[in-house]
């Protein structure tokens, strides 16, 4: 027999495992998009998490048409609480816990989120720190953007996830080709095809350490909060290829990203859950928005936060939705420091894969993960998804840990054969 008490608002395999842990059998319902569920085979995926009851099919990507959703889905009895599991399920979850009386973002706090044109109206409304940015509707107006700004800016659609589309224009970008690629620019394994197109902004380009803020929000108050230094692929793609926890950040910074994310939160009205706000510290200690995200951080960001901190950070959400937020530690103190690198390759079809026994056996690391094989073609990395792999350490602080995963991700090598060449030509 089930016994709904969470819901989950789009197909996330890791959140799944992680909630196998803490939830009882069949007591969780997962809703998904017909065609997203079954491009990434969720029905089968889902037979082994013994939490899982069931998957239902539902239009949870139609944010603007949420009272359809509502309308299409039955309050489980039982149901305690409603988590987005993906970025493109923020805005149903919002529209659920609001319907059903639970605790949740504020669906109005999830359209500000999945919208980064809104959200960069929102922060400048309430005076946060953020690039010099605008709508961009044409090839002019990023041409006339990027004059402005000494010849370099940051080109993005709104509401994509995972670098999709991102692109850092240079002076010799061709302008027309930038535009048209950001504009087609998807997510055809995560998004319907009935998906609207992308508006895009173009931002001035900043410089500066880039770390991510994750806070537990209950009730518009930061319960506790995390700072994660991130590592980006140089060039036109800035595609995150690592995370440190705790970031190395000096206590004036820490100061300063404490009072932007508070700001942050109030700016967007956004009531209880999780964020995982991206920051730009200008000179080292100015936080200058980015963007932020209304969900759990990807990238085992979280598994990098429960092995530095302790606990888990998802049982604490879950607390906070169920609206037992009193219960959730706010004190915590570093344990140790954790970091994941990311694993690519030039473009090309893989001919060997060496190093991976002696990255395992190396000191601090706790995971290695290939994700590819011999034989396999492997594209230029212009998103999350186009990484080959990852390997994660610890440390007794974060720049140990740093040095311990960058180290293993240097022993493995994904020797590829250039595109248009075969093995022979190669020696």
């Amino acid at each position: 027999m089930e016994s709904i008490t969470h819901v989950v608002v789009g197909f996330s395999e890791y959140l799944i495992t992680e909630l196998d842990a803490l939830l009882p059998p069949r007591s969780v319902l997962v809703l998904e998009e017909p065609r997203v569920a079954a491009f990434r085979n969720a029905e089968v995926k889902l037979r082994g998490h013994s939490c899982v009851a069931r998957l239902v099919h539902a239009p949870t990507q139609d944010e603007h048409q949420v009272d359809e959703l509502v309308a299409s889905v039955a309050r489980p009895p039982h149901v305690v609480a409603v988590l987005p599991g993906v970025e493109y399920g923020v805005v149903a979850a919002a529209a659920l816990a609001e319907a059903w009386g639970l605790p949740g973002a504020s669906l109005s706090a999830a359209w500000t989120l999945r919208d980064k044109g809104r959200l960069r109206e929102a922060a400048g409304v309430a005076g946060i720190a953020q690039p010099e940015w605008r709508l961009a509707g044409d090839v002019r107006d990023v041409a006339e953007f990027r004059v402005k700004h000494g010849g370099r800016c940051v080109l993005k659609p709104a509401d994509r996830q995972a670098s999709v589309g991102v692109q850092v224009i240079g002076p010799d970008t061709d302008l027309d080709s930038a535009l048209a690629e950001t504009l087609t620019a998807g997510d055809p394994t995560r998004r319907p095809r009935r998906a609207p197109p992308a508006r895009l902004l173009v931002e001035q380009l900043l410089e500066g350490p880039e770390v991510s803020a994750e806070a537990l929000i209950d009730r518009g108050e930061i319960v506790c909060m995390n700072v994660t230094a991130k590592l980006v692929l140089p060039g036109p793609y800035p595609v995150e290829l690592g995370h440190t926890v705790p970031a190395p950040i000096s206590d004036v910074a820490a100061r300063r990203l404490d009072a932007s994310m508070t700001d942050l939160v109030a700016a967007t009205g956004f009531r209880d859950g999780i964020l995982h706000a991206e920051w730009f510290l200008a000179e080292g200690e100015f936080p200058h928005l980015v963007e932020c995200a209304g969900r759990l951080a990807g990238d085992y960001i979280i598994t990098l936060i429960d092995l530095v901190y302790g606990g888990s950070s998802i049982a604490d959400l879950l607390a906070i939705l169920a609206g037992h937020g009193d219960s959730v530690t706010r004190e915590r103190q570093p344990r140790r420091g954790a970091s994941i690198r990311f694993l690519v390759a030039a473009p090309g079809t893989v001919r060997a894969i060496t190093g991976v026994a002696q990255a395992q056996s190396m000191t601090g690391v706790s995971m290695v993960d290939v994700a590819t094989e011999v034989g396999a073609s492997v594209i230029r990395v212009t998103s999350s998804w186009d990484r080959l792999g990852l390997v994660m350490a610890t440390g007794p602080d974060g720049d140990q840990s740093a040095r311990r995963a960058e180290a293993a991700a240097a022993a493995i090598s994904i020797d590829t054969t250039a595109p248009g060449r075969d093995s022979s030509d190669s020696e």
